[in-house]
């Protein structure tokens, strides 16, 4: 949507207003994609379309229907079956990849600045620390300069992508989204801006990743490879790319931690609003793909034992088990539940102030980095990695304390043990400016991969100081709020559960110390913190619940994962939304929740519908079909016919008499009384726009004699439709009634069809019939799909204007509609479930009234509605 500033002219989604914005009402800054905060803040919004979930049931499909057997279905469903198997292990081999590159440029960058002349080790004796720290400073430079390149080439592609994501399941279509060249710069971003030490995390994008793969594999054509077509029939439809959408995004979640049980529920949670047995299956298939093909490669590269399976995810959280020596030791116990309960309610307040801060980064963002060249935007990542690399060394190197280390330390991994002594100091941790036997608490936290720092905090037991823990998370806290929203692919999910292992461990540390509770197993106090802050920051409980658990395969962790996420989200909300839905909110997508608020059912679908539409006939030329698409928005037109003559002749005294059903005039809703009533409470309409910009008009035809009208109807059901030929165009001089005239409702017709047609010249002259107008294949409607040709690109000297379309045999004949009088709360249900995009608004005698599309089902609308319902009483 359009959003308006001063004295403009501004569209929204079904009608056009001008006027001071000062003098602008809640609900009209709401209708024209405005928002008004406390701050009396006015953020930018796109006007975004829906996908077509719902299939259109026309002629050529029916013809695909009446060719379709079992065999073919069953041929159908296996291939299906295979493209998602594909999908799987597509995704898991693009996180192979990812984790592979980090790695390397990771050794790459360490091994230098630590084994160079200007080492660090060498340096804390000689006093040469400067030129260890210019050397990190130009390795992490380097790579986040790479990054913040790659999203310069495809702005979609920064951030985690499951803001965008979760949209696409939701049913918004998000521009560029799940696009080759966006994949391509996802991955190589990533790992770019991992391997620069920014407090970023590669597992979230792996769901963009996956979902794309998802997206584009089934397709087997791109628009970054023109060149490369492939004939392959199936799938032509957003409904099959939304499902394999569904199913990548489970594969990266999946893929990235080891959880496919845990993939599948956060797309069914987080994403989908339609849902299925057999997608299901589908979708758990897809996430098993992914997590065994990761897992086989990763097992063989890393310990050389092809088929061994030891290494499912990205992430691997380790073993949690207690000392045999501890004989007292348990992982936890009821009594800890009261404290899980506590650090559940402090991980949803510091989840809300990290939401609260980043929002308000990402709003100065939108205002004072954005709009300026795109140079900008590097050099603020520049910037932040600038700043990053400054604190993680000078913390490292000043604020640490040097801890005495065990002849033996080990997690409690078995596949993965920590031998540590004084003549071999492991990789994992930092003796910096340390004596020998000890070691640098804080540089083992910030000089080690996010991974192995969750690992020391999760399996070793006593090294970590609580000064050295609290200085950790503060750093840690404050710089990746100020991370995540940079012009970098970043992810949030590691990140959060650092900080949250960093909170848990303090928790536990000032437990042992303090209080005298010996007993208490630290690693289950790292882990509960993790989920705390990480429920706090993204709000999502079942899928989440089931990733941790899955990653770390105790099952006893269960109750009190679940206990201390669900905490952590109620306490969230009570201040603002997950990181995510805040992000989703700035953007202005119109994101549907899963249900309404209980006083939205005050309103009916007649308060929320959009009565000024417009429409096409059965019949109508070309030219008209042209001033349409060129002058509108729109993405689908009701097919209608004309009846003035009919509801002057049945309307008799106060009453519609048909059969034995007597309907009060007054109760029956029409389009101009709909209006007249919009006209005397808002301003947002004037009439000036208010008109319809087809040219053509039925012929009336008197009926021979007094038939009933709904009787009528069902005759015409099985009758053409009689052709139409230009009669009146619009006038300025138009009384209400000849704006919104009765116009009987006969189907849906979307503008890729109508553009489809008039590219392939489907048409008939006026001197023959519809029957000689040529017919198109159901193939031949979806083969430009998921780019449909342009409006604006057609060569109008191609088309003679007189010639005449028949979009009878392309439009749904049969779309979902609802009553004026239908509660809002049904209309919510049944376009969010069903998964539509348009939902007309149809009266008692078969009369369009307006039509309801996603805009107008978002809460910011319904809240405005209903504020004006409160005005009106």
């Amino acid at each position: 949507m359009a959003g308006c500033r001063g004295s403009v002219c501004c569209c929204c989604r079904w009608c056009c207003c001008c006027g001071e914005r000062e003098s602008r009402t809640p609900e009209e800054l709401t209708i024209l994609g405005e928002t008004q905060e406390e701050e009396d803040e006015i953020l930018p919004r796109k006007d975004y379309e829906s996908l077509d979930y719902d299939r259109c049931i026309n002629d050529p499909y029916l013809e695909v229907l009446e060719t379709m057997d079992n065999k073919k279905g069953r041929r159908y469903e296996a291939v299906k079956w295979m493209v998602v198997f594909a999908i799987g292990v597509c995704t898991g081999l693009v996180g192979l990849f990812v984790d592979f590159s980090v790695r390397l440029f990771t050794q790459l960058k360490f091994g230098v600045v630590q084994t160079s002349s200007a080492a660090v080790e060498e340096c804390s004796q000689k006093g040469c620390l400067a030129l260890s720290l210019l050397e990190l400073l130009g390795f992490n430079l380097t790579f986040v300069f790479l990054a913040s390149l790659l999203v310069l080439i495809e702005p979609v592609a920064a951030g985690s992508g499951i803001p965008e994501i979760k949209c696409y399941l939701n049913g918004v279509k998000v521009p560029g989204i799940v696009r080759l060249r966006t994949l391509l710069c996802k991955v190589f971003g990533v790992l770019f801006s991992v391997s620069g030490g920014l407090f970023v995390g590669k597992e979230g994008p792996m769901i963009h990743s996956g979902a794309v793969v998802g997206a584009g594999l089934p397709q087997f054509q791109s628009i970054s490879l023109r060149k490369i077509q492939f004939n392959f029939p199936y799938f032509r439809s957003d409904r099959d790319k939304r499902d394999f959408v569904s199913a990548g995004a489970a594969a990266g979640v999946a893929a990235a931690f080891g959880a496919p049980i845990g993939g599948t529920l956060f797309s069914l949670e987080e994403g989908s609003s339609f849902w299925n047995q057999g997608l299901t299956w589908k979708v758990l298939f897809c996430s098993m793909s992914a997590t065994f093909t990761l897992n086989f490669f990763r097992s063989g590269i890393q310990f050389g034992s092809w088929g061994s399976f030891q290494l499912p995810g990205l992430l691997n959280f380790g073993e949690f088990k207690c000392s045999d020596s501890d004989k007292k030791c348990h992982l936890w116990t009821a009594m800890d539940l009261g404290f899980f309960v506590v650090m559940g309610v402090i991980g949803g307040l510091l989840g809300a102030t990290f939401n609260c801060l980043n929002k308000r980064l990402a709003k100065y963002r939108m205002r004072n980095v954005h709009p300026k060249p795109k140079l900008v935007r590097v050099l603020e990542s520049l910037l932040v990695s600038l700043v990053t690399t400054v604190v993680v060394f000078v913390a490292s190197m000043v604020l640490g304390e040097c801890r005495q280390m065990s002849s033996t330390s080990q997690t409690g991994n078995g596949s993965f043990q920590l031998q540590v002594t004084s003549e071999d100091v492991n990789s994992t941790i930092k003796a910096f400016f340390c004596p020998n036997d000890t070691y640098n608490d804080m540089a083992t936290l910030f000089f080690n991969s996010q991974e192995s720092a969750i690992l020391q905090l999760f399996h070793q037991d006593g090294t970590f100081s609580p000064v050295t823990l609290a200085l950790f998370f503060i750093l840690y806290f404050l710089l990746a709020c100020w991370t995540f929203g940079t012009s970098v692919p970043s992810g949030l999910f590691v990140p959060s559960l650092l900080c949250g292992a960093a909170f848990g461990r303090l928790v536990a540390n000032v437990l042992k110390s303090y209080i005298g509770l010996g007993h208490l197993y630290s690693g289950t106090f790292a882990l509960i913190g993790a989920a705390a802050f990480l429920g706090g920051v993204v709000r999502m409980t079942i899928s989440l619940t089931v990733i941790l658990i899955e990653s770390t395969n105790e099952i006893t962790y269960g109750l009190p994962i679940m206990v201390t996420l669900m905490v952590a989200k109620w306490t969230g909300d009570l201040f603002n939304k997950g990181i995510y839905d805040v992000h989703i909110g700035l953007r202005g997508v119109p994101l549907l929740e899963w249900e309404t608020d209980v006083e939205m059912d005050k309103l009916r679908a007649s308060d929320i519908m959009e009565p000024n539409l417009t429409y096409v006939y059965p019949h109508t030329r070309i030219q008209s079909l042209v001033s349409i698409l060129r002058t509108t928005v729109h993405h689908a037109f009701p097919v209608v016919t004309e009846n003035r003559g009919n509801e002057k002749e049945f309307m008799k005294g106060n009453q519609l008499i048909s059969n034995n059903i007597k309907f009060k005039k007054s109760s029956i809703l029409t389009r101009a009384g709909e209006q007249r009533k919009r006209g005397q409470s808002m301003k947002s309409y004037p009439s000036s726009e208010l008109r319809n910009v087809c040219d053509e008009h039925v012929a009336s035809e008197e009926p021979a004699e007094k038939e009933d009208l709904l009787q009528q109807m069902l005759e015409r059901r099985y009758t053409p439709y009689p052709n139409l030929y230009p009669d009146q165009s619009p006038s300025e001089d138009w009384t209400m009634e000849e704006r919104f005239r009765p116009l009987t409702f006969h189907g849906l017709v979307l503008r890729s069809q109508l553009v489809t047609l008039l590219v392939r010249g489907v048409c008939y002259s006026e001197s023959q019939s519809s029957a000689s107008q040529p017919r198109l294949s159901y193939a031949e409607m979806a083969e430009d799909y998921p780019r449909y040709p342009d409006i604006h690109d057609l060569d109008l000297t191609l088309l003679n204007p007189r010639m005449i379309v028949d979009v009878t045999p392309y439009m749904n004949p049969s779309p979902f509609t609802v009553s004026p009088n239908t509660h809002v709360s049904q209309v919510f249900n049944l376009f969010r479930t069903m998964g539509l995009r348009h939902l007309p608004v149809v009266n008692a005698v078969g009369e369009i009234v307006g039509i309801i599309t996603r805009h107008n089902l978002t809460n910011e609308f319904l809240q405005a509605r209903l504020r004006q319902h409160y005005q009106t009483l």
